[in-house]
């Protein structure tokens, strides 16, 4: 009701519409009784015209009202919709890194367009219903008891039986409306990842692998969706049971009245034309159960959506100095879904302008510890600083904005190259991004595109390799021209040529800027200012490489795997010339 209270005129009309609508439908049993009464006698005192001129009227006012009720109703609800999903993506956009490690896709893109769908569904559909159908019923109570009051108690005696009915089920439909969601859910995520994973399930052979996997969320989903049928088939023909009951009993007084002369033919068929009636409402009203648990369970699934915590930025600083030291203090962190500690104590300085490179084996916590200097993640105990400064003092966005980042997992977005390298900028100059593209070999790649600079990339990338998608992030964090940057694995998808060109372009960006490398190949780091071991969480080895690679440790081991991989490949391609 809050998202619709700003569109209460659309909701006044809808009601008011409604409630002519109710009107018409008590206007016919009204009708029934000078008709019967009056209408078939041999006198001239009854006017032929007025019963069909009343008749015209009723339903031409039915029409208008019915399309006024709709329209407005559906103007209310399409835009509750927009206001929902508007404040679900800009929920989405803010939500910390930990809550996208613990959910996947396709339940998210499941909560924006399938639950949020059914509220809408509980914004017209039963809101009409409820409304319409409640005015309907008490303008045919009010002419019953017009009537004959006594047979209308005995029409209000099933009403409570009714209640309990409808209650039971709700209770039941509720459940099974959950469970028929997180069905849902399943079967969007199955499909989002045999789309996003296409490649991978061909090369090895996974197609029925897949196929098993969505035949039993399948399945899933056809079993849940049949438990919300049972219980909701069931409801209505026992509703009507009941109300049959009540109705031959009504018949049963109404023929002893009539024949008793206690009421006359008029008063029977209007009675019993109206009570009739009522059966439409009454079952529209317990139909609608159905969906409105499916709607209350949807909501449910929206607003704890909503109401989730973003990330935290009770930071009021902002960062002004460009020298941008940065130290890490007693730094630890734990993944919530682990138990073992990622990062342990860590405390290192990065003078400004200098290039601090991380390696160590996989796991080693290298790309951990430089996602925690942007806050994607936050740390567990321990202070970064960044010119004396921590991190938790500034805000997100003066923090963010001092750094550039390019990680392993390249990200482009479905839309042009330049949009792309541009991406967050505003006021870049053609002059700044022909600068970039130079910079990062792009030129003869973008000139070969027919539609060069405009060319779209399409989902994730796919439409180009992938060095040329890691080269487009490079262009795109050398465009940022940030004072901190971040390179994790930035030339892992490079060729040997390509790697040397966008190598030389981040030599001279990261003068005069605090770099953090990470990198397993060891070639890019030999000539960083300071190279920091990690394994196991741990500092185990500092230093530059001509100290590092004499001292026997893990350095020195990663540096002698390395020259066997060198030289087993320089023997291979020897082999294969031959």
């Amino acid at each position: 009701m809050a998202y619709a209270w700003p569109y209460w005129p659309g909701f006044l009309l809808s009601v008011g519409a409604m409630v002519i609508t109710a009107s018409t439908e008590v206007a016919f049993p009204a009708l029934m009784k000078p008709l019967i009464d009056n209408g078939f006698k041999t006198t001239d005192t009854f006017e032929l015209w007025w019963v069909p001129s009343a008749i015209l009227g009723i339903f031409l006012a039915r029409g208008i009202s019915s399309f006024s009720a709709t329209y407005a109703m559906q103007w209310l609800s399409n835009n509750v919709l927009r206001d929902l999903r508007r404040a679900m993506f800009n929920k989405l956009i803010c939500l910390p890194s930990t809550f996208f490690d613990q959910s996947t896709s396709g339940q998210l893109i499941s909560k924006l367009t399938n639950e949020v769908g059914m509220v809408l569904l509980a914004v017209t559909n039963i809101l009409n219903v409820v409304i319409r159908d409640t005015f309907i019923l008490i303008g045919l109570l009010a002419w019953l008891f017009w009537i004959n009051w006594k047979l209308t108690l005995v029409v209000l005696f099933i009403l409570p039986f009714l209640a309990a009915l409808s209650f039971k089920f709700s209770r039941r439909m509720r459940k099974v409306s959950r469970n028929f969601m997180a069905a849902t859910g399943d079967i969007t995520s199955t499909i989002e990842e045999a789309i996003s994973g296409n490649r991978v399930i061909k090369i090895f052979g996974g197609e029925e692998l897949e196929r098993r996997k969505f035949a039993n969320a399948n399945s899933d989903f056809r079993r849940q969706a049949m438990r919300i049928t049972v219980a909701q088939a069931l409801q209505s023909p026992a509703s009507q049971f009941i109300a049959a009951i009540g109705v031959a009993i009504v018949v049963t007084i109404a023929l002893s009245q009539a024949r008793s002369g206690a009421a006359s033919i008029g008063d029977f068929v209007s009675f019993f034309t109206a009570m009739l009636m009522m059966f439409s409402p009454l079952r529209h009203l317990t139909d609608i159960n159905a969906q409105l648990q499916r709607g209350l369970a949807a909501a449910e699934v929206v607003f704890k959506f909503i109401d989730e915590h973003t990330e935290s930025d009770r930071g009021t600083m902002k960062l002004t100095k460009k020298q941008c030291e940065i130290r890490f203090d007693s730094v630890s962190f734990r993944y919530p879904t682990r138990q073992d500690m990622a990062l342990k104590n860590i405390s290192l300085v990065i003078p400004p302008g200098k290039t601090y490179a991380f390696v160590g084996p996989s796991g080693g916590g290298k790309s951990t510890l430089v996602s925690l200097l942007p806050r994607l993640y936050e740390i567990s105990s321990g202070r970064i600083l960044i010119d004396e400064v921590s991190i938790q003092d500034l805000t997100l966005q003066s923090l963010r904005q001092h750094i550039s980042l390019v990680s392993q997992d390249v990200i482009l977005f479905n839309d042009t190259i330049a949009n792309n390298i541009c991406y967050g900028l505003d006021n870049i100059t053609s002059a700044q991004l022909e600068s970039v593209i130079k910079s990062t070999d792009l030129q003869s790649f973008i000139e070969s595109l027919p539609d060069g600079l405009n060319t779209i990339v399409g989902d994730r990338g796919v439409r180009v390799s992938g060095g040329q998608r890691q080269r487009l992030a490079i262009a795109r964090a050398l465009l940022k021209d940030a004072p901190i940057l971040i390179l994790d694995e930035a030339t892992s998808a490079l060729d040997n040529t390509s790697e040397s060109a966008v190598k030389a372009a981040i030599d001279h960006l990261r003068h005069n800027r605090t770099t953090l490398v990470v990198a397993h190949r060891l070639s890019t780091v030999i000539n960083a200012d300071q190279i920091v071991v990690l394994e196991g969480g741990e500092v185990v080895q500092s230093g530059v490489h001509d100290e590092l690679v004499k001292v026997p440790g893990a350095y020195q081991n990663l540096y002698q795997k390395a020259a066997k991989s060198r030289d087993q490949l320089s023997s291979d391609t020897v082999i294969d010339a031959i």
